[in-house]
């Protein structure tokens, strides 16, 4: 059932990849972060094998590997209501790695791979209200991505590869203090997924992609142990399948003078496939979610200042999945502005190294009062404040 855990909050973070909404984590490097994740159409180094594989078969015939590692800070979420119910999270730190690596080519065909972190979650209420229904929710998710491209001819590529995930959670309750029962689940589990992409460029200094990464249904199976005092109620496996849905990104660039390049990229994401949260074989009742599907709208900048340094910025509009009817405090999400900036320095001929920072801006979330029939503490209304994320990337990149 810790698979419970990640199977909740998986759908929260879910999907991962370039994603929005719901803590995933779509920015995977240096140029990523530095953009806000618009970061499909121009993308020019290692990491491309994970943002956009049909361009690796555009990139100078040679070896290209980039590593990073990114500080996400999470500040406290607050709710407020009236004495006692208000109350506010931990403040969270964690450190997220990446690794990308491209191949030289094979002919017209080209290979690469790529291990991220896609997406994570976590959560830890104090508060005697909050924690009976969320004293710890975590989700890890970890995303091993071997993949390929094809020019077909000189200015159209395809591409794809494979999705192999390893995600592990923790879900917690005490309700202890209302007279409830707590909960413990723990697991893990491995699922397949599959992208696929395409490439366009039908001048120098445009670029035309459109990428797609597939729902993984995870078949969560684990344990749970749930307790009132000193008496066991349950203790024993459960499972329950959440899906991670699919996304559907398209984006085009524009480069003035080698020197300017703008990209827009829409990002379509398939939280519908969240339709309920059913955890088979314990006595949990089903708890319906009803998500629904997100757009997501980014911009990026990047200015080459010399031969050397390069800058970049990047801002998005991230939507929510999360009706109100439905929201909980194990993912408290509302929409978001995201700004971002960076920058990229060439050390060498072939070594590079950079850093970016990134915030994540939660808009305040009022609750209507009576709106939210399954949380005896929501339904009263409320607001959630603050929250949202800061995240810091170092990185440095090789080609040989």
């Amino acid at each position: 059932m810790g698979k419970l855990v990640k199977g909740l909050a998986l759908s929260a973070v879910a999907s991962s990849i370039v994603m929005a909404g719901a803590y995933k984590i779509p920015e995977q490097s240096i140029n990523s972060m530095a953009l806000g994740a618009a970061y499909v159409a121009h993308t020019t180094g290692a990491d491309t094998a994970y943002f956009n594989p049909a361009n690796m078969a555009f990139m100078a015939d040679k070896q290209y590997m980039e590593g990073g590692l990114t500080l996400a800070h999470l500040p406290s979420n607050e709710y407020n209501l009236i004495a006692p119910f208000s109350g506010e999270t931990d403040v969270e730190n964690i450190l997220i790695p990446n690794l990308h690596y491209v191949a030289n080519a094979i002919g017209d065909f080209r290979w690469g791979v790529s291990l991220t972190v896609p997406g994570g979650l976590t959560k830890k209420w104090d508060t005697p209200y909050q924690k009976a229904f969320a004293k710890e929710f975590t989700l890890k998710i970890l995303e091993l991505s071997p993949s390929f491209s094809y020019k077909v001819m000189d200015n159209f590529s395809i591409g794809g590869g494979l999705r192999l995930i390893y995600s592990e959670g923790v879900v917690k309750s005490d309700a202890a203090a209302l007279g409830g029962p707590a909960v413990d689940m723990d697991g893990d589990t491995v699922e397949f997924g599959y992208n696929l992409a395409l490439a366009y460029r039908p001048t120098n200094d445009i670029n035309f992609a459109v990428t797609y990464r597939s729902n993984v249904d995870l078949n969560e199976e684990g344990k749970a142990t749930i307790t009132a005092g000193a008496t066991t109620l349950y203790n024993g496996d459960a499972s329950v399948e959440i899906p991670l849905p699919a996304a559907l990104n398209i984006a085009l660039s524009k480069t003035w003078n080698d020197k300017f390049t703008l990209e827009f990229n829409y990002e379509r994401t398939y939280w519908s496939e969240y339709k309920q949260l059913e955890f088979k074989s314990t006595p949990l009742p089903i708890t319906p979610k009803n998500w629904k599907d997100t757009n997501t709208f980014r911009l990026g900048a990047t200015m080459k200042m010399d031969n050397k340094l390069t800058m970049m910025m990047g801002f998005a509009i991230d939507e929510t999945p999360v009706p109100e009817a439905t929201l909980g405090f194990e993912l408290p999400d509302s929409d978001a502005k995201v700004f971002s900036m960076g920058f990229r320095y060439q050390q060498t001929e072939n070594l590079s190294w950079g850093a970016a920072f990134l915030y994540d801006s939660k808009e305040s979330r009022s609750m209507t009062r009576g709106v939210n029939k399954g949380n005896p503490v929501l339904i009263n209304g409320g607001s959630f404040e603050e929250g949202g994320a800061f995240l810091t990337t170092i990185g440095m990149a090789y080609e040989f």
